[in-house]
C-alpha cells in the first residue's frame, strides 16, 4: 500500500499542476482576443464596412469570431467573443469575455460561420449586464448597421436602434438575424484571463491590462 501511495503521489501532483495551469494561463482567452483583432482587421479591409463616424460616436462594441449559425426550419446560434466600452478619456477598456446564444424561426437551412460585430450607441447597455445577461431585440433594440466609410449619405444610425450589427459570412446563409439572441458575461473566461478578483464591471471600468493580445485588439479597433 505504501508503494502504491508513493507511485500515485507524483502522478496526482502532476495532474494537479497541469489542471491548474490549464485553468489560469488564459491561453484560450488569448486566442479569442487575437481572433477578435483579426475580425476587426478583416472588416477594415472591406470596401463597404462600418462607418468611421459610427465607430467614433459609439460607446460599446462586441466582436464575436466564428459565430455558428445553423438551422433546418428552426435555427440556432452560438458564439464566444469579447465586449469593450469607451472610457471617459475616449480610450477603449480591456475586453470582457462574453457569449451569445439564440434561436430563430423561419425557412432556413444550412450551417454558417459568421464573424459578427455589434456596435452599441451607449455603454450602459453593456456595463449594466454585470454577471447577468440581456436579450437583443427584447431588452435593447437592434438593426442592421449602415455601411460605407462615410455616413454623409446615410445618417439613419443616429435615429432608432441601440445596437447595430455587422456580419461577414462564409457559409450558406446570406445574412443573420440577432434579434432574440441572448448576450451574457462569460465569467469563467474572465476569471481565467484576469483572475477571480476582477468582476466584469471592474474590467469595463479600467484599462490595466498590458498584454500583447489586448494591445493588438485595441490597436485594431482604433484603426477602423
Amino acid at each position: 500500500m505504501k508503494t502504491l501511495k508513493i507511485i500515485m503521489l507524483p502522478i496526482l501532483l502532476t495532474a494537479t499542476i497541469v489542471f491548474a495551469s490549464a485553468t489560469v494561463d488564459g491561453s484560450k482567452e488569448t486566442e479569442r482576443i487575437h481572433s477578435a483583432a483579426n475580425v476587426l482587421k478583416e472588416f477594415g479591409r472591406m470596401k463597404e464596412s462600418i462607418p468611421h463616424d459610427l465607430i467614433s460616436e459609439c460607446q460599446g462594441i462586441v466582436i464575436i469570431p466564428n459565430l455558428l449559425n445553423a438551422g433546418f426550419v428552426v435555427g440556432g446560434k452560438r458564439g464566444r467573443g469579447v465586449a469593450m466600452v469607451k472610457l471617459d478619456d475616449g480610450k477603449w477598456s480591456d475586453p470582457v469575455f462574453i457569449t451569445l446564444t439564440g434561436g430563430s424561426l423561419g425557412l432556413q437551412i444550412g450551417v454558417q460561420s459568421v464573424d459578427l460585430v455589434l456596435v452599441f450607441r451607449h455603454k450602459g447597455v453593456l456595463t449594466k449586464v454585470k454577471n447577468g445577461d440581456f436579450t437583443i431585440g427584447g431588452d435593447v433594440s437592434a438593426a442592421a448597421g449602415p455601411v460605407g466609410r462615410s455616413t454623409s449619405a446615410n445618417t439613419d444610425y443616429k435615429l432608432q436602434a441601440e445596437v447595430y450589427s455587422y456580419s461577414r459570412s462564409r457559409g450558406l446563409f446570406a445574412g443573420i438575424s440577432i434579434n432574440g439572441s441572448n448576450l451574457g458575461i462569460d465569467k469563467k473566461s474572465n476569471a481565467a484571463y484576469y483572475g477571480n478578483s476582477l468582476s466584469s464591471q471592474e474590467i469595463f471600468e479600467t484599462s490595466k491590462s498590458n498584454t500583447d493580445a489586448v494591445n493588438l485588439l485595441k490597436k485594431s479597433l482604433g484603426s477602423l
